[in-house]
Protein backbone atom coordinates (compact mmCIF):
# COMPACT_ATOMS: atom_id res chain seq x y z
CA UNK A 1 0.00 0.00 0.00
CA UNK A 2 2.78 2.42 0.92
CA UNK A 3 4.61 1.62 -2.30
CA UNK A 4 1.55 2.71 -4.21
CA UNK A 5 1.11 5.88 -2.15
CA UNK A 6 4.75 6.92 -2.36
CA UNK A 7 4.91 6.11 -6.04
CA UNK A 8 8.02 5.62 -8.13
CA UNK A 9 11.21 7.66 -7.88
CA UNK A 10 13.48 9.06 -10.52
CA UNK A 11 16.93 7.48 -10.43
CA UNK A 12 19.49 10.05 -11.60
CA UNK A 13 22.25 7.51 -12.17
CA UNK A 14 20.24 5.27 -14.46
CA UNK A 15 18.06 8.12 -15.72
CA UNK A 16 14.77 6.27 -15.33
CA UNK A 17 11.93 5.70 -12.90
CA UNK A 18 12.19 2.90 -10.40
CA UNK A 19 10.09 1.40 -7.65
CA UNK A 20 11.10 2.04 -4.03
CA UNK A 21 12.70 -0.86 -2.18
CA UNK A 22 11.27 -2.18 1.08
CA UNK A 23 14.18 -0.69 2.99
CA UNK A 24 13.48 2.77 1.57
CA UNK A 25 9.76 2.49 2.30
CA UNK A 26 10.28 1.45 5.94
CA UNK A 27 12.81 4.26 6.41
CA UNK A 28 10.49 6.93 5.05
CA UNK A 29 7.24 5.77 6.64
CA UNK A 30 8.79 4.78 10.01
CA UNK A 31 6.46 1.86 10.69
CA UNK A 32 7.69 -1.34 12.33
CA UNK A 33 8.56 -4.20 10.03
CA UNK A 34 6.84 -7.56 10.30
CA UNK A 35 9.94 -8.96 12.01
CA UNK A 36 9.89 -6.20 14.64
CA UNK A 37 6.21 -6.73 15.30
CA UNK A 38 6.61 -10.49 15.72
CA UNK A 39 9.59 -10.05 18.06
CA UNK A 40 7.83 -7.46 20.23
CA UNK A 41 4.67 -9.58 20.44
CA UNK A 42 6.77 -12.62 21.36
CA UNK A 43 8.43 -10.71 24.20
CA UNK A 44 5.09 -9.31 25.33
CA UNK A 45 3.59 -12.80 25.53
CA UNK A 46 6.67 -14.13 27.31
CA UNK A 47 6.35 -11.45 29.99
CA UNK A 48 2.67 -12.26 30.39
CA UNK A 49 3.36 -15.98 30.84
CA UNK A 50 6.26 -15.37 33.24
CA UNK A 51 4.00 -13.42 35.59
CA UNK A 52 1.40 -16.20 35.65
CA UNK A 53 0.96 -18.59 38.55
CA UNK A 54 2.98 -21.80 38.41
CA UNK A 55 -0.04 -24.08 37.94
CA UNK A 56 -1.37 -22.33 34.79
CA UNK A 57 -1.26 -24.42 31.62
CA UNK A 58 0.62 -21.87 29.51
CA UNK A 59 3.45 -21.63 32.03
CA UNK A 60 3.67 -25.39 32.46
CA UNK A 61 3.84 -25.91 28.70
CA UNK A 62 6.53 -23.23 28.34
CA UNK A 63 8.87 -25.12 30.67
CA UNK A 64 7.76 -28.63 29.81
CA UNK A 65 10.48 -31.13 28.95
CA UNK A 66 9.20 -33.29 26.14
CA UNK A 67 11.69 -36.07 26.86
CA UNK A 68 12.55 -36.64 23.22
CA UNK A 69 15.83 -36.24 21.43
CA UNK A 70 16.29 -33.60 18.80
CA UNK A 71 17.21 -34.36 15.19
CA UNK A 72 20.81 -34.63 14.13
CA UNK A 73 22.62 -31.71 12.59
CA UNK A 74 22.07 -28.07 13.38
CA UNK A 75 19.03 -27.89 15.64
CA UNK A 76 16.14 -25.63 14.77
CA UNK A 77 15.64 -22.72 17.10
CA UNK A 78 13.01 -23.25 19.74
CA UNK A 79 10.60 -20.55 20.80
CA UNK A 80 12.57 -20.01 24.02
CA UNK A 81 15.82 -19.59 22.07
CA UNK A 82 14.24 -16.80 20.03
CA UNK A 83 12.85 -15.14 23.16
CA UNK A 84 16.26 -15.31 24.80
CA UNK A 85 17.88 -13.67 21.77
CA UNK A 86 15.24 -10.94 21.57
CA UNK A 87 15.47 -10.31 25.31
CA UNK A 88 19.22 -9.80 25.13
CA UNK A 89 18.80 -7.34 22.26
CA UNK A 90 16.17 -5.35 24.15
CA UNK A 91 17.35 -5.43 27.74
CA UNK A 92 20.95 -6.55 27.83
CA UNK A 93 22.06 -9.23 30.26
CA UNK A 94 19.56 -8.39 33.02
CA UNK A 95 16.39 -8.56 30.92
CA UNK A 96 14.93 -11.58 32.77
CA UNK A 97 14.85 -9.74 36.08
CA UNK A 98 12.64 -7.02 34.59
CA UNK A 99 9.99 -9.52 33.46
CA UNK A 100 8.50 -9.96 36.92
CA UNK A 101 7.69 -6.26 37.29
CA UNK A 102 4.94 -5.45 34.82
CA UNK A 103 5.66 -1.70 34.76
CA UNK A 104 9.38 -2.19 34.09
CA UNK A 105 8.65 -4.78 31.39
CA UNK A 106 6.16 -2.53 29.62
CA UNK A 107 8.63 0.35 29.83
CA UNK A 108 11.38 -1.82 28.34
CA UNK A 109 9.17 -2.95 25.46
CA UNK A 110 7.94 0.59 24.86
CA UNK A 111 11.49 1.93 24.57
CA UNK A 112 12.40 -0.98 22.27
CA UNK A 113 9.42 -0.14 20.07
CA UNK A 114 10.19 3.58 19.99
CA UNK A 115 13.92 3.22 19.40
CA UNK A 116 13.42 0.36 16.95
CA UNK A 117 15.97 -1.75 18.79
CA UNK A 118 14.71 -4.97 17.24
CA UNK A 119 15.09 -3.59 13.73
CA UNK A 120 16.74 -6.12 11.49
CA UNK A 121 18.15 -4.76 8.27
CA UNK A 122 16.47 -6.19 5.20
CA UNK A 123 19.12 -7.36 2.78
Amino acid sequence: MYRRILGSVYDKEKENLRILTNKEIYASVKIPTVIETVRLNRLCWFGHVQRMEENRIAKRVLYMNWGTTRWRGTPRNRWQDEVRTDGRIVGGEWWQEKVHSREEWKKLLRTARNRRVLYMSME
